[in-house]
């Protein structure tokens, strides 16, 4: 797989993602959905804690990448639900800290919502990777 980052301003950058990416040469596809802070029996952890929240989401998302012989490196792009914009981004530290040792920056959206599917739910993040 070939990636090749399209940004016609820099200004994204600097929020660590791309405008796009032209992907060339995959064979394999996967479609994640939104990955949330549930544990393994699906029990909602870090109610009102939106840094745990991302982290734990962020954990379930390398745990469906690995189940699927991927990594965070694969992701070719990501939307993010969150329930509060303003402290979502206040701790998108932690994306960098998860995609930077790949050196990904893949093009993501994120939106503001009312709420998620468990009410307590803050942030839920889709990501589709390919190979």
């Amino acid at each position: 797989m070939e990636r090749n980052a399209v940004n016609p301003w820099p200004w994204s950058l600097q929020l660590g993602y791309n405008q796009a990416e032209l992907i060339e040469g995959t064979s394999r596809q996967l479609i994640c959905a939104g990955q949330t802070a549930v544990d393994g029996e699906g029990r909602l952890q870090h109610a009102g804690d939106m840094r745990q929240q991302i982290a734990l989401a962020l954990d379930n998302l390398e745990e469906v990448l690995k189940a699927a012989d991927m990594n965070l490196g694969h992701v070719i792009r990501l939307t993010i639900y969150a329930t509060d914009v303003d402290e979502a981004l206040k701790n998108f530290d932690l994306l960098g800290q998860k995609f930077g040792p790949f050196n990904n920056a893949p093009p993501m959206t994120l939106l503001g919502v009312t709420r998620l599917a468990m009410p307590e739910l803050m942030f839920e993040i889709e990501a589709t990777a390919a190979t």
